[in-house]
Parts: structure tokens; C-alpha cells; sequence
């Protein structure tokens, strides 16, 4: 997935990912899929996608901080 978020370019496929987690089981209506990303500029991104009462309904990309990032990391164990 590809978006531009205030003039940055946020792609899955031309940055490194760096962990995902899984809430829930596939097919429930809140478990999602989250991964965290980082480009080649050295901006950090999640991207995530989920069943329909998740935070990810559609498949979305947001952008994160590097405080964000590390929070992450430490809590996925990435």
C-alpha cells in the first residue's frame, strides 16, 4: 500500500518492516493485522488492516513518531 502524508511518501513495499502483530483471530470482527515500517528517509509508519469493528476497517497507513516506533518495538519485542 501506498499513500502521501503531508508531502512524504509512505510505501510498504519500498520500506523495511520491522515487526507486525496480530489482535485476535483471522475473520473476527475486531482482530486486525499491524505492521511497523520504516523508510528509506528513516520515517516510521503503521499499516493495518482488520476485520470491521477494528481500528483498521479499511486498510490504512498512519504515521509514527520514533518515541511512537520505539514504544511499539518494545511492547511487540521487535
Amino acid at each position: 500500500m501506498k499513500t502521501i502524508i503531508s508531502k512524504k511518501t509512505y510505501d510498504t513495499e519500498d520500506s523495511a518492516k520491522i515487526g507486525s502483530k496480530c489482535v485476535g483471530d483471522f475473520g473476527q470482527p475486531d482482530g486486525y493485522e499491524e505492521q511497523l515500517f520504516e523508510t528509506k528517509d528513516g520515517f516510521f509508519f503503521l499499516y493495518g488492516v482488520g476485520g470491521e469493528n477494528s481500528p483498521y476497517a479499511k486498510p490504512a497507513i498512519k504515521r509514527a513518531s520514533k518515541k511512537v516506533a520505539d514504544a511499539w518495538r518494545a511492547e511487540n519485542g521487535c
